[in-house]
């Protein structure tokens, strides 16, 4: 008899129900874009089922949101977004479905590159210069990674007296803040330290798991940063220029020492104007510019215009705000990392 109850008992644990039931997600976590859900995905582990609303090879910056987009939000644990103007859409999105909770805003604590002009101005560190210490990483008296961050209402981060995320139809700029900060890894890290305290605000019982995947991906997120710059320090330095689609590239211009010029500026939601695009024009003859790359998830149009009036060569595509598809070559932030750093180098190389 008691034979039989355990075979009952064993055949039970691996019908796929009672599997399904063993491994359900302690947190229902919605993420805005994929580059951030892979990120929550890598610090929550199998505690947390995270959802992106913008999916593979989507612009985060013109997303049109669907009824079940909408339901997946109202039915989150946690919701985590970007920040600095990146999704103009998101409070429209947040008053449609009902969600009561504030979200979790994971570049606080990044100090930004402000575009003024068309002209870029970082804050915090040289183009060579950027420490994993140094003040652009944090505010005064913020913690990254200690339980006691609060994301809620109250938190000067996270309240916008005033601010409307979803203002100007997709042309919120945030004072011209550049919102593309994931493209350098060290920001990505106080990205983690963000994600790490917040699931440990809802979910106290995986504190201690959520601090060791922390722990384990800023390692990776170091290595990846190190690797990034040997190969870019191969390149010498009067060929370190590249023409991609929108200024999404800054920060990781200004961590490795390239330049990157673009017809449209942080955000793909408006138009290049004749003059920006004449600007660039003169610019590529002037400073030699060898390659040029699309992006993933942006028009091409601009930037083969360009090319054509130049005879820049294409060095590829990037990924700037999207993750591709699973089996394309950056399913995840680590991967996307590693193909952009080689695309640019080999195109910066002249490599065929």
């Amino acid at each position: 008899m008691n034979i039989k109850a355990w075979s009952l008992g064993a055949v039970l644990a691996m019908t796929p129900l009672a599997a399904a039931v063993a491994q359900a997600a302690e947190v229902k976590a919605v993420a805005t874009f994929t580059v951030l859900a892979d990120v929550v995905k890598e610090v929550g582990g199998e505690r947390v089922e995270v959802t992106s609303l913008v999916g593979p090879n989507g612009d985060p910056h013109v997303f049109e949101p669907t009824p079940q987009d909408v339901q997946a939000l109202r039915s989150a644990d946690i919701v985590f977004m970007s920040g600095l103007g990146l999704e103009g859409w998101m409070d429209r999105m947040i008053a449609a479905s009902g969600y009561d909770g504030e979200p979790v805003v994971v570049s606080e604590g990044i100090e930004p590159r402000e575009m003024a002009g068309g002209h870029d101005h970082d804050h915090g560190s040289e183009a060579q210069g950027h420490d994993h210490g140094d003040e652009g990483q944090a505010h005064e008296g913020h913690d990254h990674g200690g339980e006691g961050h609060d994301h809620g209402h109250g938190d000067e981060g996270h309240a916008h007296e005033g601010h409307d995320h979803g203002g100007d139809e997709g042309h919120h700029h945030h004072d011209g803040a550049d919102p593309h900060v994931w493209n350098d890894p060290v920001n990505v890290e106080v990205w983690v330290d963000n994600i790490v305290a917040a699931l440990s605000q809802v979910d106290p019982a995986g504190a201690d798991t959520y601090r060791a995947n922390g722990e384990a991906y800023r390692e990776e997120l170091e290595q990846a940063d190190q690797w990034a710059r040997g190969q870019v320090d191969s390149v010498p330095a009067d060929q370190r220029k590249v023409l991609t689609s929108h200024d999404a590239f800054g920060y990781l211009g200004a961590r490795y020492g390239i330049e990157f010029l673009a017809p449209q500026g942080i955000t793909t939601a408006s138009e290049a104007s004749a003059q920006d695009v004449a600007r660039i024009i003169e610019q590529i003859r002037t400073d030699n510019v060898h390659s040029y790359f699309f992006e993933n998830a942006t028009s091409p149009r601009l930037v083969e215009q360009i090319a054509s009036a130049t005879g820049v060569r294409p060095g590829g595509t990037l990924y700037a705000g999207a993750l591709s598809e699973p089996d394309g070559p950056a399913p995840t932030y680590l991967q996307m990392f590693h193909y952009n750093i080689e695309q640019l180098v080999s195109g910066m190389k002249g490599d065929d």
